[in-house]
């Protein structure tokens, strides 16, 4: 993969996970994607990137504070697929 100008596109479900938060979460979480996933999300970012193991396609996570946000890349695009408290994540990730 390259390293140039990614497009974030956010499902439903991570929509309305975002929808679900606060005011005061939602707008540093959206800057943390933006910062973090628009250049390189697949490079890991000191250990706020993780490419898990186990999936297939391949799923990354960006931790950001007490939230996780999953997505997948598909050429230059970056899929968010939830973005979680990481309480939920392991119920999310069975």
């Amino acid at each position: 993969m390259s390293t140039g100008k990614f497009r974030i596109e956010i499902q439903k479900q991570a929509y309305r996970d975002l929808e679900a938060l606060g005011k005061g979460d939602r707008l540093p979480i959206l800057e943390e994607i933006q910062k973090y996933l628009s250049t390189a999300p697949f490079l890991p970012a000191k250990t706020r990137i993780k490419k898990m193991t186990g999936f297939n396609p391949t799923l990354y996570r960006l931790r950001i504070g007490d939230f996780r946000a999953y997505y997948r890349i598909q050429n230059q695009t970056v899929i968010i697929l939830a973005i979680l408290h990481k309480k939920e994540t392991k119920r999310w990730l069975r």
